[in-house]
């Protein structure tokens, strides 16, 4: 299974995503940047965490509008799998690929630490690997995470089942409500998450939790 890593201005944790897609797949991710308006034939295309043009605005509103987006949208159109890992998934907010909004932590405060995290739906391509309801560890870093979404919006995320993760075990680092960590599109083929499950794939982070969304998603053998 192929994968790309998209590059913006600001973001630094694409070299911790291409080496867990490197480390799992076992082969180096193609990268595509900001200005492409092609992407190469894959089934996943990432965009990491960090600080895409240094959060003006708001947070993934500028990278939400690059040409490279545009690229993106069309590829999920088609059915290619999207993941948007923290200010990934805020640019995949303001590019209208996902529902909702990500507004300013609750205790207006950068947080970072480790969460505990429920698999809310375990059917998707992303969650396939983890049991229903299945409890992992997650690290989290951001100021803007504190998901919001209208009530007939929320009403359609939670009925649909688009909820794929949520904060657990009263570790809610932002105020998030209904404690949505991670949701899926309506065809389920994109998935936006603030934690970050490629920091804590194997031993050497402290334990390797994360690594079932990328052996799930890549169609790999645990």
């Amino acid at each position: 299974m192929k994968s790309a890593v998209v590059l913006l201005p600001g973001l630094n944790r694409d070299r911790d995503m291409i080496a867990a897609l490197t480390k799992i797949s076992g082969k180096a991710p193609e990268t595509v940047w900001q200005t492409d308006t092609e992407i190469p034939d894959v089934d996943l295309i990432v965009i990491p965490g960090g600080f895409s043009y240094g959060d003006y605005l708001r947070c993934g509103a500028i990278a939400a509008r690059m040409p490279v987006m545009q690229a993106i949208a069309k590829k999920a159109e088609k059915g290619v799998m999207v993941m948007g890992v923290c200010n990934g998934f805020q640019i995949l907010l303001e590019a209208g690929l996902l529902p909702g909004a990500l507004m300013r932590n609750a205790s207006l405060k950068f947080v970072c630490r480790e969460v505990k995290l429920e698999v809310s739906n375990a059917n998707t391509a992303f969650t396939r690997g983890y049991a229903p309801g299945q409890i992992i560890r997650c690290p989290v870093a951001h100021h803007d995470g504190n998901f919001f979404a209208d009530e007939e919006t929320l009403k359609r995320i939670e009925g649909e089942g688009q909820v794929a993760f949520r904060y657990a075990e009263g570790t809610n680092p932002n105020g998030s409500i209904n404690d949505i960590a991670g949701i899926v599109s309506e065809r389920g083929n994109v998935l936006g998450m603030m934690p970050h499950p490629e920091n804590l794939i194997e031993s050497a982070h402290g334990g390797s939790d994360g690594r079932a969304l990328f052996t799930g998603v890549l169609g790999i053998a645990a």
